[in-house]
């Protein structure tokens, strides 16, 4: 059997609960489903001009010795680092970013990857950075199958399958090299979202936003709208499975798999952290399993305070 890959996301909020499910997967294999492998973590570190997909925050900033400490201990576990650089209104001028390059340079070891959109980056990270692998984004809303086969015969390690086309077996059997295709599995939005396209595209426009914010008095900073979506904000893996795209864990392993697709990814950079839990419980682990997992990861997770629980504070007595 296949080796079942799952991408998971953040390389900021939430690595600590990616290094701990890593830990989890080695010491108890048992709770998880047949072949499940960590593909890779994705994401990227803020405030990074070429981010795209997610909007990380104007008031974040990763330091030069995080940036280093979380390419490090991941890699150390064996899994790479896919950075997130998807944003696809850059230009030249955006390539010499600083803060980008540094995080290229931090995980310039032939082990880890770029998710692409723009092709002036990716240009420019190619001839750079040759030691990455590239994966061609989902972002691009390639839909045809020709375009898809088109897609496959360039250079990437993997391509990142339309979500509108999950369980569509009709065109999915006409994609020449399936074992390239990375399929994301719990895509919060409804099927076939007419304003996708437009959310990735301000998404681009208010990361360049935050970052010239930075260096103009606060009166003269350029405000940023909330994007107001009200399917990605309020779904969870809970209440989109009865959307056509939503794929199960038994789909993945009795229709995917043996199709010959073997790559999963899991959405959610800026997801809440329970809800995050629940998505890598529901499709990793083996059902009769989660719930001890769960628990234990949760115990983990307060032990090393990254979830505080405060207890009542009672007056005095008399």
């Amino acid at each position: 059997m296949l080796p079942v890959r799952f991408h998971l996301p953040g390389l900021r909020y939430n690595f600590p609960l990616n290094m701990f499910w890593i830990s989890l997967l080695e010491e108890h294999p048992e709770y998880f489903r047949e072949g499940v492998e960590i593909g890779s973590i994705f994401g990227c570190f803020p405030t990074s001009l070429w981010n795209g997909g997610r909007l990380t925050p104007t008031y974040d900033q990763c330091d030069a010795g995080f940036v280093k400490h979380v390419v490090k201990s991941i890699n150390d576990k064996g899994v790479p680092v896919r950075y997130t650089f998807t944003n696809p209104l850059l230009n030249e001028y955006d390539c010499d970013d600083k803060f980008c390059n540094f995080c290229m340079e931090v995980g310039d070891n032939g082990m880890n990857e770029v998710m692409i959109f723009s092709p002036i980056l990716e240009k420019y990270l190619r001839e750079k950075y040759p030691s990455y692998e590239f994966n061609s984004s989902t972002c691009k809303e390639i839909r045809n199958v020709d375009e898809l086969n088109a897609e496959l015969e360039k250079p990437y390690k993997y391509v990142v399958l339309d979500y509108n086309l999950n369980n569509r077996w009709d065109l999915l059997d006409g994609v020449k090299d399936k074992g390239r295709l990375e399929v994301l599995v719990n895509t919060l939005c409804e099927p076939n979202c007419k304003r996708r396209g437009e959310h990735y595209r301000q998404i681009a426009k208010d990361q360049k936003t935050v970052l010239l914010n930075r260096t103009l008095p606060r009166d003269k900073q350029i405000p940023i709208e909330h994007w107001h979506c009200e399917y990605g904000e309020h779904n969870c893996v809970h209440t989109i499975q009865d959307y056509p795209t939503f794929i199960s864990p038994e789909a993945i392993w009795e229709k995917y798999v043996p199709a010959g697709i073997n790559n999963f990814k899991i959405e959610g950079r800026t997801a809440n952290l329970f809800s995050l839990i629940d998505t890598y419980c529901f499709f990793m682990l083996k059902p009769e399993y989660a719930g001890e997992a769960r628990l234990l990861l949760l115990r983990n997770l307060e032990t090393a305070h990254i979830i505080t629980v405060n207890k009542p504070r009672p007056g005095q007595w008399p």
